[in-house]
């Protein structure tokens, strides 16, 4: 074999997401792309706001000297000061552009913050149902994934994590809006999980840190608000993408914030800004960079999520499926009618109807739905939805 060892298990293992995509792909071949109904990936359908279409037209057109060359880092500094100049109101903190880091996306971001918080052999904890790629940038830096579960509204179970920290523990990994259950962690238990913290901190006698992973912060539902963690405990940081609310997955372009209060905020930034470059990523794209300092604030149209959400939860209860209606995000996990989800997923793939497995996010008996497509494959789709839940329920 001339790859690793470990890519090859790698391979072996890689994420459902990604798999059931590529099946989607040869059945679309198969039957037509307007017969599959593909709910596999996070892609959204909507395009970026007008806004976005004009910055971008203003700045290619421009004969800025050096708009195209390096810059430090952590990105430009006026981008920065855009960034923490909005990230202030948001988290309700005084946040510099010292304390903001621009990435190539919030995947970026995770491998910047995990390159340089951990040494071999520490562990990261995160609550399952969870992002399945996690494990895979947490390898990428020497540490090891640990899941705590969470409660039957996948809700934080402070306990299960509690339990989870040990001596290698050096961080708990969030995401909320939760990818895939659409799960907002509430403020009473952020603020109950940054006691937990540090007193864990304290027992071991080192920092423990609070990753808050936040892409889909501002697709939220019926006016929730997603808490900041700056206020819910001091040793956290934040990554996130406009990857999401403003449809740019494929520019990849983020940023990285570190709390005002760490104890040893200067130190991050400083490795963040050293491991930015060493991991390849050199800069965050400069282009992409100045198009958002001037769009903080701003998202898609949610109104059209808004009603994705409904058709889709509309036309799988009066089917019979069980799930608890997202907060947030762009997803449905929803209890599988058997508990081999594996074996549900293949049920539906066979009424074209593209799911991913919640075995795939640790959760298993349930699947995930990606609801950020078109009206009508939600619609369509409800026709092999009913055969596939009555086969099971006759």
């Amino acid at each position: 074999m001339t790859i690793s060892k470990k890519i090859e298990c790698f391979i072996t293992r890689s994420s459902w997401i990604r798999r059931m995509f590529e099946e989607g792909a040869r059945l679309k071949a198969l039957y037509g792309a307007d017969k599959v109904y593909d709910f596999s990936l996070g892609n959204s359908n909507l395009e970026p706001p007008a806004s976005f279409k004009t910055k971008l037209r203003e700045l290619a057109g421009s004969d800025e000297a050096g708009a195209h060359a390096y810059m430090p880092n952590p990105g430009y500094p006026h981008v920065r000061k855009a960034v923490a100049d909005y990230l202030s109101r948001e988290q309700e903190a005084e946040i510099t552009p010292n304390e903001v880091l621009m990435t190539c996306g919030s995947a970026g971001g995770l491998n910047v913050i995990l390159k340089t918080i951990l040494d071999a052999g520490d562990q990261v904890i995160t609550p399952a149902p969870y992002f399945v790629e996690y494990n895979f940038y947490v390898d990428n830096h020497g540490g090891s994934l640990k899941t705590a579960a969470t409660r039957p509204d996948f809700s934080l179970d402070l306990n299960a994590i509690g339990a989870a920290i040990s001596e290698k523990t050096k961080a708990l990994l969030i995401n909320s809006p939760n990818n895939p259950t659409g799960r907002i962690y509430s403020e009473q238990s952020l603020r109950d999980l940054g006691r937990l913290l540090a007193e864990k901190s304290k027992k071991y006698g080192k920092t423990l840190y609070l990753i808050s992973d936040e892409p889909y912060r501002k697709i939220v539902y019926n006016g929730t608000q997603v808490p900041s963690i700056f206020s819910c405990y001091p040793e956290s940081i934040i990554t996130t993408s406009y990857s999401k609310d403003l449809s740019l997955p494929g520019e990849r372009i983020g940023f990285v914030a570190v709390n005002p209060s760490a104890t040893y905020k200067t130190d991050l930034i400083n490795g963040m800004g050293l491991a930015n470059r060493i991991l390849g990523f050199v800069n965050a794209p400069a282009l992409m960079q100045r198009v958002i300092a001037g769009l903080q604030g701003e998202s898609v149209d949610l109104s059209h999520y808004t009603r994705k959400r409904k058709l889709l939860c509309d036309g799988l209860k009066n089917i019979g499926y069980e799930f608890i209606e997202p907060q947030g995000a762009f997803y449905l996990f929803v209890r599988s009618p058997i508990q081999d989800d594996v074996r549900f997923v293949q049920a539906l793939q066979e009424e074209l109807i593209l799911a991913v497995p919640g075995i795939g996010f640790g959760g298993p008996g349930h699947f995930r739905l990606a609801f950020c497509v078109d009206d009508n494959t939600i619609t369509h789709a409800m026709p092999g939805f009913q055969k596939a839940f009555s086969r099971y329920h006759a």
